[in-house]
């Protein structure tokens, strides 16, 4: 049978909408295109040091929310699959308690890590073993030989740099397909030349962001502002003419009989309207578009995730 199996953004913030579409899949599966599956949800609880890739710093996950976001997930059969891709991780960093009781909280053998640090990665191994451990697209690896490499080094997956999506004649050359894994709608811009001093900066930024809730108000530090006027503003309406934009007839026409059934779509901090478009625009069938996207903004409006305001009355003179 196809398996298309999809990765989804976020253990916070997207956790009530993630929740909504599992649930979805599994009471209106005839919206859903062939094989979909939900492979894992992706992210972490903030603010967490280890944390990689997205920047968020007006929240903090208490003991009862982490403890109850894993359980609820798992028993869906899904994993959670932390985001530690810190790049500047040092040996100091690695006692962090956050970290680490995030990593004891999900301990059972059935959850994953998204790695970068070798430092990390060894702590991690040595001390977790009973994760499956990944590969970050972070890694920017772009010859065969280095991601073949990479599939003998024990991950369960190896993301892909999205700049080599639809490179069919260089996938080709790839030994592992089925430990692939593509990111289908990047909004960075094709070859971004800042895609790595991005990660690092968001590093620092985060650093920042814990040692500023230490401090009071007047001696904080700022935050330095990342301006990035592709990933601000696209949307899966905006990329579909990139060369790095897998359309959904490409994952099972040419993907998925390639041998590659492993799909990420990114969105840790996206707007939840967009994601709801992206979500519907991969996963359902077209003629069950509207009713899936309307049917899932209803509920989230009724579980009041979305709040729509109503104007308020004034008598009348």
């Amino acid at each position: 049978m196809v398996k298309a199996r999809f990765h989804l953004p976020g253990l916070r913030f997207n956790y009530p909408l993630n929740m909504m579409w599992v649930s979805l899949l599994d009471n209106k599966p005839e919206w859903f295109r062939e094989g979909v599956e939900i492979g894992s949800f992706f992210g972490c609880f903030p603010v967490a040091l280890w944390n990689g890739g997205r920047l968020i710093q007006h929240d903090q996950c208490d003991r009862e929310f982490i403890e109850n976001v894993v359980k609820n997930i798992n028993e869906q059969g899904i994993p959670v699959r932390y985001t530690f891709t810190n790049p500047l991780i040092t040996e100091e960093d690695l006692d962090d308690p956050y970290c680490n009781y995030c990593m004891q909280v999900a301990d059972n053998g059935m959850n994953e890590v998204m790695v970068m640090s070798p430092i990390l990665e060894k702590y991690l191994r040595e001390k977790y073993p009973d994760f499956a451990y990944n590969s970050s697209t972070c890694k920017e690896l772009k010859s065969a030989d280095d991601i073949n490499a990479e599939f003998e080094k024990g991950y369960k997956y190896v993301v892909l740099d999205y700049n080599l999506n639809n490179h069919w004649e260089f996938l080709g050359k790839l030994t592992h397909p089925e430990k692939l894994e593509v990111l289908v709608n990047t909004l960075c811009e094709p070859n971004c030349p800042r895609r790595g001093e991005h990660y690092r900066q968001i590093a620092r930024d985060q650093r920042t962001v814990l040692l500023n809730r230490t401090l009071p108000k007047e001696q904080q530090v700022p935050i330095k502002e990342w301006v990035c006027k592709y990933g601000d503003y696209n949307c899966v309406w905006t990329i579909k003419d990139y060369p790095t934009f897998i359309k959904p007839e490409d994952i099972w026409d040419k993907y998925i009989p390639a041998g590659i059934n492993n799909f990420k779509i990114e969105g840790r901090t996206a707007n939840l309207f967009s994601l709801v478009d992206t979500y519907c625009y991969f996963m359902i069938k077209p003629e069950f578009f509207g009713e899936a996207r309307l049917f899932l903004l209803k509920n989230l409006q009724a579980s009041h995730i979305i709040n729509v305001a109503r104007p308020k009355p004034a008598p009348w003179k």
